[in-house]
């Protein structure tokens, strides 16, 4: 595919966080962009305000004459159902369709690509990486999982040398790309109505590895069952951190690399995987030539991506967080992360279970993972792409839960449940539709303040 030839491309799935990016891209080199969701949302609003049109209706007749014309690249998402009206027009007339994923490894593949995978980790990763490119000040595009605070966006073109992407598991998408520099963050069972087994997965991380461009490198966090640069908190890695303090809610400590160690370096995102993000990041960061004490300093001034252990309200008695987390080491990591920043305080937990496979094949964990904070409160199961599966719904969850404290609330009445809950610390966990009710939770509690 040469992106010269294409004149306009369709986006089947405009809203999700990664087409979005891809698309904003297409919109910024020039070409003709248009595409379909299911429904409007923030990031769909954010499309339409650049002049990216969108509709939410499958339906043929509603897209225009300039994406029916053959040089026209059509583009979806595996979330797309087989039977979609609009992907069937697109596949019955021939016209050129790709997968996200095959469209990021041709825009990337001649980059000095910066490729972060794992189960766990790739969005906070991949933004702090391209937050140390532009205080490095190197020519770079980034495609992220999320919105950067640092650009209020999930998209940077500052030119094209190096590429920052999220190298996604799911679909064994990410064997479309070929990284210069690759980093595995995680390697959790995950995804295992793709893969099957863990061992499968493993298998497509291995594979992963060997897209890496000859002389190029691999990060992995140590303890992971794979070769590589090794990142990691007092295990002694090649890049290591050490003599972690806390002040203020920041992280101070020692960074040690292969060849030197930068003293009293500062970061401002809790919890110890967040730490281990930016170590990934800086690793991988250095391997462009940026001076190591440069990124060191600049890790500070990281502020974070939405949803993402989200502060939504910080004040000295009560604190609301708002956090993608949707797979059990995932809570638990943002469990860990509120106790060290708020020792000593009842933490409550709304949480929005994400697709009904998940939900049952890793259900005594996510049990587990939830009876740790001090209340529950337990939403209906995000479908996503899924059909209901028998016997797996959140009431069935909420029975494995061993804590008195845990209650299912229909996000309907989510809002009156709040008013009443006394607690030091609210977090609102899950990968649904639950980022759209943080807004109104925000807007009640300040209203009760």
């Amino acid at each position: 595919m040469n992106l010269k030839d294409i004149h306009s491309v369709y986006f089947i799935g405009i809203g999700g966080i990664g087409m979005s990016a891809l698309a904003r891209y297409f919109n910024f080199i020039g070409k003709e962009v248009a595409g379909y969701d299911k429904t409007p949302t923030p990031i769909t609003d954010g499309l339409e305000e650049i002049g990216i049109p969108v509709h939410f209706e499958d339906n043929v007749d509603l897209i225009s004459d300039t994406f029916k014309h053959p040089q026209t690249l059509v583009v979806y998402t595996p979330a797309v159902p087989t039977y979609h009206t609009e992907l069937n027009f697109y596949k019955n007339n021939g016209f050129q369709i790709k997968k996200r994923s095959e469209v990021l490894g041709i825009i990337t593949k001649d980059s000095f690509c910066l490729a972060v995978a794992g189960t766990h980790g790739k969005t906070t990763t991949s933004a702090i990486l391209a937050h140390l490119l532009k205080e490095c000040g190197l020519p770079f595009t980034a495609f992220l999982g999320g919105i950067s605070e640092d650009f209020n966006s999930n998209f940077v073109l500052d030119g094209t040398e190096y590429s920052v992407v999220e190298a996604d598991e799911f679909d064994r998408s990410f064997l479309r790309l070929s990284p210069t520099v690759a980093c595995i963050t995680s390697m959790d069972a995950d995804h295992l109505d793709i893969y099957g087994t863990k061992e499968e997965l493993h298998h497509s991380f291995r594979e992963f590895a060997g897209k890496i461009k000859p002389g190029g490198k691999l990060f992995v966090r140590k303890g992971l069952p794979m070769e590589g640069i090794t990142f990691g908190i007092e295990d002694g890695s090649d890049f290591c951190i050490e003599n972690i303090d806390i002040e203020h809610g920041t992280y101070i400590f020692d960074l040690v690399t292969p060849s030197e160690v930068i003293k009293n370096v500062k970061f401002n995102k809790p919890g110890r995987h967040n730490l281990l993000n930016g170590l990934a990041a800086f690793g991988m960061a250095v391997q462009t030539g940026c001076p190591p004490h440069r990124l060191a300093e600049a890790l500070a001034s990281f502020k974070g991506v939405q949803r993402r252990f989200s502060y939504q309200i910080k004040e000295k008695d009560f604190v609301f967080i708002d956090d993608y987390a949707h797979h059990p080491t995932e809570i638990n990591a943002v469990y860990q992360a509120i106790r060290e920043m708020h020792p000593g305080q009842k933490i409550t937990v709304i949480f929005q279970p994400h697709l009904f496979s998940r939900t049952k094949d890793f259900a005594d964990d996510f049990a587990a993972s939830l009876s740790q904070f001090d209340e529950i409160i337990l939403l209906e199961i995000y479908p996503a792409r899924e059909e209901p599966m028998k016997g797996v719904t959140s009431s069935w969850l909420l029975d494995k839960i061993e804590n008195p404290n845990k209650k299912l609330v229909q996000k309907s009445t989510l809002l009156n449940e709040i008013k009443n809950c006394k607690t030091g610390v609210l977090v609102a966990l899950g990968a649904g539709d639950i980022g759209l009710e943080v807004p109104k939770i925000k807007k009640e509690l300040a209203y009760a303040g």
